[in-house]
């Protein structure tokens, strides 16, 4: 049974000819195309029943083989549909064991060929490893990748096996059977092979790349990795006049800038930058965690042109309470003023989701005018007021509004501390929506609370450590020493690792005294790229970390947006107003873990 699944490359070595060794040509290799029908698309719950193959050399047939199998279980009806293979038919047939031997008999020698290569191949090892054979370790050659190569969308609308039979006038119609399938596989094969040839690929040791191809200027850029240590850091690729054009981080500083000259990676700009750099500068480190934020900083600092992340710290936008009479919220670009904040948003269309969210549950006014705190004449209310969704402090001529008041220490509550007030409401909102079949603005609702409650969690976070003058932790490393770190202000000041079996404490102070020196910033916001807080803080929540030193309180309120982001309550919600099909629909998921 076909079935489509991601393809692999072929398995054949890549061998580099010499003038006196061109490898095999295609005319001489002994080519097996094998096709199975199985009871499902997985080798570990299903089995075979069938299997067809044509051995073929130079185009001409050399062999045949097919036979029925029993799979040992009932074939489902779907399949039997698909393929006409029924129970009753595989019932008398012999099973795997007795069937397995003899078409490895007829492979024998041979290189093997499968559209969609993996599924049939998979089941065969399968079939092998159940039986306590040894897989033969055929070389494999997949059609499927190679029409992909040469076949484009202006001529077949796909790449499956029955339209390209019919583009390559397969003699064999394929019909989901076994032996016909292969026959139509051969011609697929064989159409194929005429239109590589002008690429080049005329013998077997070409069709390991055939299907991906590494570009030739590409691959000379290869010696750019010959000088690069081993070892975890990060890489600059440089281009024309020391233009930093990619940073990446690995583990293996060599290892992974050699990948990108090879067909392992698929990135059309990366194939690009590579055909524009001139040398790779690496920067070892001495833990991921530096590595990291390493790259984190030099993404910032050099804005490279290929990568896509981090490159603009001052284009992430928070939400904040403005600090006048009559407080509302604005998207601003920093932090200024001790007023509530939250965020940081990495675009302004979320950040005003997160405000539209607060809007909707509580009655903050949405003008932009600044309001003395009594107004020397009486206004008209906006509508707003009329819906009840502003107590219009712009009217208020006698004493101040003190309904806003309320309003305003609501929405401080939600944006520092406990967002439960905003949740009950949209929740409640989209239930209603959701029960009325308005699915589309359920939806709506639902992100816009999210965008406000993760902002919130995200900032009650940072906001601990931002404030924090100085932490120092340690995790153990692997081989029995300690890594240890000094951040001041969410920012990575510092960091070492102490040798096994020696004493860390001579290693701390030494940090301590040579960290580096960081201003206190506006908190929320940290001393530095907020994707760099969030690494620190991802360190900070390992199980083996440990804290040494802290300087200040680290510690998030009780019920706090931290915990709330699986926005159960809205989930909760809509489970008691609409089925679990309707809630998908709205957005939501009813079986949310805490």
């Amino acid at each position: 049974m076909s079935t489509s699944t991601t393809a692999v490359g072929p398995a054949v070595s890549a061998v580099q000819p010499t003038f006196t060794d061109l490898g095999t040509p295609l005319r001489d290799v002994t080519f097996v195309v094998v096709d199975l029908e199985t009871t499902g698309s997985r080798a570990d719950d299903a089995g075979i029943t069938e299997i067809g193959a044509v051995k073929v050399r130079g185009g001409q047939v050399l062999g045949e083989f097919q036979s029925l199998v029993d799979p040992g279980r009932p074939v489902p009806a779907f399949v039997a549909r698909l393929t006409g293979i029924t129970t009753a038919m595989v019932a008398t047939a012999p099973e795997i064991d007795l069937v397995l031997p003899s078409f490895l008999e007829f492979a024998h020698h041979s290189v093997l060929v499968a559209h969609n290569a993996p599924f049939d191949i998979g089941f065969l090892k399968a079939a092998c490893a159940e039986l306590g054979y040894t897989w033969p370790g055929f070389p494999v050659v997949d059609t499927l990748p190679l029409a992909r190569r040469v076949v484009t969308r202006d001529e077949a609308r796909n790449h499956k096996l029955a339209t390209l039979a019919t583009l390559f006038r397969a003699r064999t119609s394929p019909e989901h059977r076994a032996l016909a399938d292969a026959r139509a596989t051969v011609d697929v094969l064989h159409g194929l092979f005429e239109r590589l040839a002008p690429l080049g690929v005329t013998h077997l040791e070409d069709l390991a790349t055939a299907s991906d191809p590494v570009p030739a200027d590409v691959r000379r850029k290869a010696p750019l990795a010959d000088h690069l240590p081993s070892a975890p850091g990060v890489y600059l690729f440089r281009g024309p006049g020391d233009e930093v054009l990619y940073v990446g981080t690995s583990t293996n500083i060599r290892q992974r800038v050699r990948s990108y000259f090879t067909a392992a990676e698929k990135r059309r700009r990366m194939a690009e930058m590579v055909r524009i750099a001139e040398s790779v500068t690496p920067v070892v480190c001495a833990t991921p965690l530096e590595a990291q934020v390493r790259e984190l900083r030099l993404i910032a600092e050099h804005a490279p042109r290929y990568n896509r992340r981090s490159k603009h710290p001052e284009r992430q936008s928070w939400v904040r309470l403005t600090d006048e009479p009559y407080p509302r919220l604005s998207v601003v670009t920093d932090v200024r003023g001790d007023v509530p904040h939250i965020g940081p948003f990495t675009s302004r269309r979320t950040a005003n989701d997160a405000v539209a969210a607060l809007h909707d549950a509580l009655p903050l006014r949405q003008c932009t005018q600044r309001l003395p705190l009594v107004a020397r004449d009486r206004r008209s209310p906006c509508a707003l007021a009329g819906l009840g969704r502003c107590s219009a402090p712009c009217t208020a001529t006698d004493a101040p509004d003190e309904s806003y008041r309320q309003a305003v220490d609501a929405a401080t509550t939600a944006l520092t501390g406990d967002p439960g007030a905003v949740e009950r409401a949209l929740s409640e909102r989209v239930a209603r929506l959701a029960a009325q079949e308005r699915y589309e603005e359920a939806g709506q609702v639902t992100a816009r609370l999210r965008a406000f409650v993760r902002a919130a969690a995200r900032s009650q976070r940072l906001d601990p450590l931002s404030r924090c003058r100085e932490l120092v932790a340690a995790r153990p490393t692997p081989v029995g020493g300690w890594e240890v770190v000094v951040v001041r202000h969410a920012r990575l000041a510092a960091t070492a690792v102490s040798p096994p079996e020696e004493d860390p404490w001579p290693l701390i102070h030494s940090l301590l005294a040579t960290a580096e020196v960081v201003e206190a910033p506006n908190a929320p916001a940290p001393a530095c790229h907020p994707e760099e807080a969030e690494i620190v803080l991802a360190w900070l929540d390992a199980p083996d970390v440990r804290l040494v030193r802290v300087s200040d309180p680290w510690t998030c309120p009780v019920r706090s947006a931290v915990g709330r982001t699986d926005l159960r309550y809205v989930a909760d919600s809509v489970a008691h107003a609409v089925t679990p099909d309707r809630a998908a629909s709205a957005g939501v998921d009813t079986m949310t873990a805490c």
